[in-house]
């Protein structure tokens, strides 16, 4: 492991980018104690678009129907306070964690901590060199979790890539000792069948508990063999982190053949992926209950006993889903957003041509009591400004905005920029608040934009996948209230109850 530590502490209302630049790194050294990643979740060639394609963005930019070219434009209600670029770490950004005054950010390469003291200046902290897509990042006391979901030659922070097909290949869970935020220490591995594209911290007192989602098995692959149907269930002894183990691996799928019981996607289901495992798992800890978002299913499943879920309902969208990716319950859990990824986040589905119900959130309201709650559909959100050919946007990671008695979430939706938007009508909802950039390029489709945006103390926190770290404030009536909730800690796939 090589820590790096930094030193330095659609007519749209138009506003001016604000940058903060120029890092000085001192290299320290530390010893440390492929899944398929999704299309677009990784750094991606440049793809070309036709002329007329690329005539047709020129012209929506003449027009002011899309901002130009790397121009940040948001709504009177939002207000951009910083940005910082990447540095030491040039990969893909990802998930974001908070704990205290600091802002944990994930990276392929790696992680990076934040001191967000003063939120309109952060400051780095750490720089970890600690390479494994994608990276997500989440964080329990002083430790520090992070997934590896691809094909590694050794669980260290020292591996070079090395073939799936090769048995001693290692993805799964890095464990850190984060006691000390200038210097974490890495402290415990644990591989997981199929890696850990992502995953959901169950916090106990003695024990932190961790659903790893992972999918995409495959007969040549040693460690990642079908059926691959379930979650890994790991438990990490607050004490003694470094007997990290696996200690079940449930079976949410459970059917005849192969493949288990989830959606079998194409042929029978044309344009639906095959569910062959989780993409990412949401729980609610006061309510024992979690949301999974499992490829080609939505799952509800009661948390009782945590190295034991159970599924309580499991719904699909044959219609208008593609990939059933993240969840995200309301603060009374009765209702869950399901995101779909159309496109596996490389493709440009916030077009025109795509529609508002392909690609777009799923609202769902829970009925019904204990084991025999079923999640109904109601409504369908997505963005409602049009973006280039040219620009990746799908659905992304977002967090609830605390406010009683209101139902808002602020979103991520890659180079579609953020969205803050009201779902208490589970059939109207509707946007209130937005900030993005323009594309990225005008004669290419390349793959950037925010990867999580989550409101924490009052700001919203973006990882952007190629601009870096953003800040904003949002100043609005209806979500005002929020910046009087406070939080010591937040995972946003462990939902927080904010009013207790």
């Amino acid at each position: 492991m090589t820590l790096l530590n930094d030193p330095r502490t659609r007519r749209r209302r138009l506003s001016v980018a604000a940058a903060c630049a120029g890092l000085l790194a001192a290299l320290l050294t530390a010893v440390p104690a492929a899944a398929t990643p999704d299309p677009g979740e990784g750094p991606a060639a440049q793809r070309k678009i036709s002329q007329g394609a690329r005539a047709g963005v020129a012209a929506a930019i003449a027009d002011g129907a899309i901002p130009g070219q790397d121009e940040i434009v948001h709504s009177a209600n939002i207000r951009h306070l910083a940005n910082i670029p990447k540095d030491a770490l040039p990969g893909t950004n990802s998930d974001l964690a908070f704990q205290g005054k600091y802002a944990f950010a994930g990276n392929y390469d790696g992680f990076r901590v934040f001191d967000i003291s003063n939120p309109k200046s952060p400051k780095t902290v750490a720089q970890v060199l600690c390479p494994g897509s994608q990276n997500d990042v989440s964080v329990s006391g002083d430790l520090l979790f992070l997934s590896t979901d691809s094909s590694r030659s050794d669980s260290s922070c020292n591996s070079t890539t090395q073939p799936v097909t090769e048995k001693s290949s290692w993805e799964g869970m890095k464990v850190f000792d984060i006691s000390d935020k200038a210097n974490p220490k890495y402290v415990a591995a644990v591989e997981t069948a199929c890696g850990s594209h992502t995953h959901t911290l169950v916090p106990e007192r003695k024990n932190v508990y961790i659903y790893v989602s992972s999918y995409s098995p495959s007969a040549a692959y040693p460690d990642c063999q079908p059926p691959h149907d379930g979650i890994s269930v790991i438990k990490v002894p607050r004490k003694a982190p470094e007997k990290a183990a696996v200690v079940n691996f449930p079976v949410l799928f459970p059917g005849e053949g192969p493949d288990g019981g989830g959606n079998p996607g194409g042929p029978v289901n044309p344009g639906v992926s095959k569910t062959t495992g989780c993409h990412d798992i949401t729980v609610l800890p006061a309510k024992d209950l979690a949301a999974g978002a499992c490829m080609g299913d939505g799952i509800l499943f009661s948390i009782k006993d945590p190295e034991h879920p159970k599924v309580i309902d499991q719904v699909q969208d044959n219609v208008n889903f593609a990939f059933w990716h993240s969840a995200t319950f309301n603060q009374r859990a009765d209702k869950v957003v399901f995101t779909d990824e159309l496109g596996g986040g490389g493709a440009a589905t916030c077009n025109e041509a795509t529609g508002p119900n392909r690609g777009a959130d799923g609202i769902y309201d829970i009925v019904g009591k204990g084991d025999k709650r079923k999640l109904v559909f109601r409504g369908y959100y997505k963005i409602p400004r049009h973006q280039a050919d040219t620009e990746n946007c799908v659905a992304h990671n977002g967090s609830l905005i605390p406010v009683k008695g209101k139902d808002l979430m602020v979103q991520a939706w890659y180079q579609g920029g953020v969205s803050v938007w009201d779902f208490t009508d589970s059939t109207k909802p509707k946007e209130i608040a937005y900030f993005e950039r323009g594309p990225l390029s005008t004669t290419t489709l390349q793959t950037g934009g925010a990867w999580s945006a989550y409101y924490y103390n009052g700001y919203i926190y973006s990882n952007d996948i190629a601009k870096g770290f953003d800040v904003l404030k949002l100043d609005d009536k209806r979500t005002d209230p929020a910046k009087r909730v406070r939080l010591g800690e937040l995972n946003v796939q462990t939902q927080p109850d904010y009013f207790d």
